[in-house]
């Protein structure tokens, strides 16, 4: 009796599966945005903690966009630049309103500074933090 299935069809079987399982992986990780966080004037930015986020107001949405994607980072208030990456949501990845938002907060939660950019699919994103008035 002459045997339909051999060991070399296994293996080729089981590496096809393991290909089309890491290719599904990577194509469901989304991308990333990567950028870098300054002060106005070149000043080193203060201590607190930043919060970046995307949005796209074009959308209206009931949510809050910052829990959805966000990065938080600390600033010990000795660095002039912060380099960051954020993923990027599957539904904003072409929209051409979509801004990514940084928050500095103290440890109490006030605002010290805000600001924001317009997001250009491609390439890195420079974020100006410009101090809150009260």
């Amino acid at each position: 009796m002459k045997h339909l299935i051999n060991r070399w069809k296994i293996v080729l079987a089981a590496g096809a599966v393991a290909a089309l399982a890491v290719a599904a992986q990577a194509m469901a990780q989304p991308s990333n945005l990567r950028g870098t966080v300054n002060f106005e004037g070149g000043a080193k930015i203060p201590e607190g903690q930043i919060a970046i986020y995307i949005d796209d107001p074009a959308i209206p949405d009931t949510t809050p966009k910052h829990s959805v994607t966000s990065t938080l980072i600390k600033s010990d208030g000795g660095e002039q630049a912060i380099v960051f990456s954020v993923p990027l949501p599957e539904s904003s990845a072409a929209s051409p309103t979509l801004q990514i938002i940084a928050r500095l907060e103290r440890e109490d939660g006030w605002l010290l500074a805000r600001g924001s950019a317009q997001v250009e699919k491609g390439s890195s994103v420079t974020i100006t933090l410009n101090t809150a008035m009260y």
